[in-house]
């Protein structure tokens, strides 16, 4: 069959299409009425969100965490407001009724394909079940378990026992979670006399599980903590953890409080459990450097029984923790000065937290890091060392610890500098330098799981990634172009 027209007449049929389609899905979910719809879909070059306008709030904060919506004011534009500062970030409405309301913003241009059928096609895929819940995620900074009626898992030579209290005239229960693949039927429960027990080895990080009893899903009744897939499916959480903090004595003491750099000093989110000697909670911690104090009624106070110490702004210390292995920071020279400090994206850019040690030849010091890509300067007796490896360069040093993902970008072989620049290095322009292999620029860096937006600056002009057709306009009218890491 050929098609004939004209490049307008061509993206009228394409804009004609695209909405056609997404009525047609309004109208033929099934078993699923308009108002408790909510979807996430690629069609025709442009990402399509769809979301019932009865949705609960909670529904809703878990579409836009699960999709990264962050930054679109969702649950207002559901309520007709700020209309215009969607359309100033690229977004169309295409259906704003008293039942839902449906937004597209394009991905990418639709020039290069000359057959409009090509064009519905899929730019981009929603994450599949096994990504929104891989075996395990240790895409966070911390975690805690909290229970009613009972303890956390015990769990002892990295073995934990998951228990599902009564059910006892139950016939069959099985563990399901994202450690077996959510597999039904895999991982039978033993029937005890209060409940039903099941042991799973587990490293340490996040997990998602439910118990299936006489075929009946459900969440578990006596943890707190649970999550929406934004499917429609609630899923309890667990976190294997690997920290445990101990404040010996203050047995008087009414309430004591964990506050630390991983949960951004946040005063009463992680309140102790008292014991026989004193207080204690664990944790999960990612990999790298987390500083600490407890909070004893009210009363700031480093950890008394923890000697390892960073200075703090309020000429007192906070405590240290590590996770991980350490990576040798090393500054050559500047033997004459007095001190050397450590400043990085790491530690918030903070100059009185870390100090080298002055060792034959220059400075050093172990900081350990976890996967990521890091940016940091070396401040000399209160002073940035200036060491600009290349014209146009910032200054500042970077390096990636487990890369994971290499960016590519070929041709422009008279460039005298490339940098990339995304959402993953707050879009520097001048510190993620690339390096000429063959006819190409190159750069290995680490994503973590999800969507990424990033664009290359080319002797300082910003440019779309030219190798990848995916990408969605910005607020500057300029585009960013889009990867996915799943894996």
């Amino acid at each position: 069959m050929e098609i004939k027209g004209t490049r307008h007449s061509k993206n009228k049929l394409v804009r004609f299409c695209a909405v056609l389609f997404i009525l047609l899905c309004l109208t033929t979910v099934s078993g699923i009425a308009q108002t408790n719809l909510k979807s996430y879909t690629v069609k025709d070059g442009a990402m399509y969100i769809a979301l019932g306008k009865d949705l609960k709030e909670s529904s809703i904060d878990s579409f836009i965490v699960q999709y990264g919506l962050e930054d679109l004011a969702l649950k207002e534009f559901i309520k007709g407001r700020y209309l215009d500062s969607l359309a100033r970030m690229g977004w169309k409405v295409n259906i704003n009724n008293k039942e839902v309301f449906v937004i597209s913003k394009p991905l990418m241009g639709f020039d290069n394909l000359t057959n409009p059928a090509d064009k519905i096609i899929m730019a981009e895929k929603r994450p599949g079940f096994a990504e929104m819940f891989p075996a395990v995620s240790s895409q966070i900074t911390y975690g805690v378990n909290r229970f009613k009626r009972k303890y956390s898992f015990a769990t002892r030579d990295s073995v934990v026992t998951f228990y599902l209290r009564n059910n006892v005239n139950a016939r069959r229960v099985v563990l399901a979670g994202s450690f077996n693949e959510w597999s039904p039927d895999s991982l039978s429960m033993s029937k005890t006399d209060s409940g039903w027990i099941a042991y799973v080895k587990l490293g340490a990080g996040k997990y998602w599980y439910k118990f299936v009893v006489d075929g009946r899903w459900i969440t578990d009744p006596d943890n707190l903590q649970n999550e929406n897939d934004g499917l429609g499916n609630v899923n309890s959480v667990f976190f294997k953890t690997n920290t445990v903090f101990t404040l010996n004595g203050f047995a008087d003491a009414r309430r004591v409080y964990l506050s630390g750099s991983f949960n951004d000093w946040q005063e009463r989110s992680l309140q102790m459990q008292e014991t026989g000697n004193g207080w204690q909670l664990s944790l999960y911690l990612a990999d790298g450097t987390h500083t600490y104090r407890y909070i004893v009624d009210g009363r700031w106070m480093a950890d008394p029984g923890n000697k390892d110490k960073f200075p703090n702004e309020f000429n007192d210390f906070n405590s240290v923790v590590r996770i991980g292995k350490p990576y040798l920071f090393r500054l050559e020279g500047f033997q004459d000065a007095q001190q050397v400090a450590l400043s990085g994206s790491f530690n918030k850019w903070r100059p009185y937290e870390s100090f080298l040690q002055k060792k034959s030849g220059g400075w050093e010091l172990l900081y350990t890091l976890g996967p990521g890509n890091y940016e940091y300067i070396y401040l000399v007796d209160g002073k940035e060392a200036k060491s600009s490896p290349q014209p146009g360069h910032s200054g500042n040093f970077h390096f990636v610890i487990d890369p994971n993902f290499t960016f590519r970008l070929k041709g422009f072989a008279n460039a005298r500098n490339v940098f990339l620049a995304g959402d993953f290095n707050g879009w520097s322009p001048n510190t993620f330098s690339m390096v000429r292999e063959g006819d190409e620029w190159v750069l290995k860096v680490h994503l973590s799981k999800g969507k990424h937006l990033y664009k290359f600056v080319v002797d300082g002009k910003w440019i779309l990634d030219p190798g990848n057709k995916l990408w969605e306009q910005n607020e500057h009218s300029t585009g960013n172009s889009i990867v996915w890491m799943v894996d």
